[in-house]
């Protein structure tokens, strides 16, 4: 019973960065009294494998000495090709019996070895009103076991102890219900546009109706400017960031900006595409996004034009206190784009499912 109480650290291992967040209730809400940031060496996390330990443990280190967390318990998270995520619909059943069989059902939707995988799942229609049809909606979700050893490890050569291991796309849920609330009869879009990735989860009210996670990120931008304007990685960097490098002004990267846009773009569409064939009602009441590459030049306003839906920055501060001139910041939006993930795994605990 204590130990579900226990507050743990939210370590999001992302593939440019690692962000650390420790958080403190304050009555219903939360207040952050820890963060950091620390980068990552090129390479070291590849389209979401850990390539070099040594490099990612180093960083883990470093970003708890910046932020000075004492807290060895840490909630991390995955994400990508290793993952998957399914809504499954089985004859209506006890909890006891759908912990029995869910093995057997899991290896009929699975694409892996059902041995080489850890499964969890979370019943969201329990088929029991009016309008059930002798049906229950469950949500399965296996993650291999061999990429939950490559984090897991990395984060106990750091030192700390992993007692969570999360999706991406539930922990930026968990962090959106904190800040926004949770309303039944709205479909909410969640966008985190990361360096290597986009992961995409559509909600309605407190379930997850659909998720995916897209292999193209902000990477993505960097290298299109380095080949199509010759520049090298660090210049690249900058002019995304709509910084002049090298001689070569923003104005030049602004069509190369815009043309992995529409890459990015046409992979979100086939998303939505997929969710609208499967979903009762096609409706998307609202775009909330996150990630570094949701700041790229034209990103939400291509967003927002192809999918007729309002986009909106997602504020991880709404209701979480953060004083940002305690973290060395002239301001919350500094960091706002790249911490949800991390502010969503510092709201797990130790013992959680």
């Amino acid at each position: 019973m204590f130990r579900r109480t226990k507050a743990v650290v939210g370590l999001d291992i992302g593939s440019s960065a690692i962000k650390a967040i420790e958080l403190k209730s304050s009555g219903k809400a939360f207040r952050v009294t820890a963060f950091a940031s620390e980068p990552l060496p090129r390479d070291a996390i590849v389209d979401g494998a850990i390539i070099d330990a040594g490099a990612v443990a180093d960083a883990i280190r470093r970003v708890f000495e910046a932020a000075g967390i004492k807290t060895k318990d840490v909630a991390a998270s995955l994400s990508g090709n290793a993952v998957i995520v399914k809504k499954i619909s089985l004859p209506v059943m006890t909890e006891a019996e759908l912990g029995e069989s869910i093995y057997w059902e899991a290896e009929q939707y699975i694409p892996f070895d059902i041995q080489d995988v850890n499964l969890d799942y979370q019943i969201t229609d329990p088929g029991t009103g009016p309008e059930s049809k002798g049906t229950m909606d469950v949500l399965l979700v296996a993650a291999k076991k061999e990429k939950i050893a490559d984090y897991t490890g990395a984060i106990a050569q750091a030192g700390r102890s992993p007692v969570v291991v999360d999706v991406d796309a539930f922990a930026m849920q968990n962090a959106y219900e904190m800040n926004y609330g949770a309303d039944p009869n709205a479909v909410i879009v969640l966008v985190n546009a990361g360096a290597s990735a986009v992961n995409i989860n559509i909600v309605r009210g407190e379930v997850s109706l659909f998720t995916r996670d897209i292999s193209i990120g902000g990477n993505a931008y960097t290298e299109a400017i380095q080949k199509e304007l010759n520049l090298p990685f660090a210049g690249a960097e900058d002019l995304k960031k709509g910084i002049a490098a090298d001689g070569v002004t923003f104005e030049e990267a602004r069509p190369v900006l815009h043309a992995v846009n529409e890459n990015v773009l046409l992979e979100i569409q086939k998303t939505f595409d997929f969710f609208k064939a499967t979903a009762v009602s096609e409706r998307i009441d609202k775009i909330v996004v996150s990630g570094g590459s949701s700041r790229v030049e034209g990103f939400c306003e291509m967003l927002a034009e192809r999918f007729g839906a309002p986009v909106e920055p997602f504020d991880p501060f709404k209701r979480v206190t953060f004083e940002p001139g305690k973290f060395g910041l002239q301001s919350a939006a500094d960091i706002a784009p790249v911490v949800p993930i991390a502010l969503g795994l510092a709201l797990r605990r130790a013992g959680d499912r």
